[in-house]
């Protein structure tokens, strides 16, 4: 890939939303291991996989693959049916 005088925003732009996406990723990481109740765990990792399915994307759109796109909605869907069967179970009165 070459870049031209246009192409600098585009690189710059994603710079910084790699950045983002990658401290993101730290925080809600560090939720995890050090969260004070299982539900802020819980929390934290429906996170993880909301900021995963942001680089997904992000990289679908930068690569121009558009088999990533399906791939994102099969995650989110896992991702989704997970935290609910975790959270019923947390609530529930499992693993105070």
């Amino acid at each position: 890939m070459s870049f031209n005088e246009m192409d600098l925003p585009l690189a710059l732009g994603t710079l910084v939303a790699s950045l983002f996406i990658l401290a993101a990723f730290f925080l809600a990481l560090f939720r995890i291991l050090r969260g004070p109740s299982s539900f802020d765990r819980v929390v934290a990792l429906d996170l993880i996989g909301g900021i995963c399915l942001c680089a997904i994307i992000f990289f679908a759109i930068y690569f121009d693959q558009e088999a990533l796109l399906d791939a994102a909605v099969a995650i989110a869907l896992v991702s989704f049916i997970g935290t609910i069967a975790f959270a019923r179970y947390l609530g529930k009165g499992g693993e105070q």
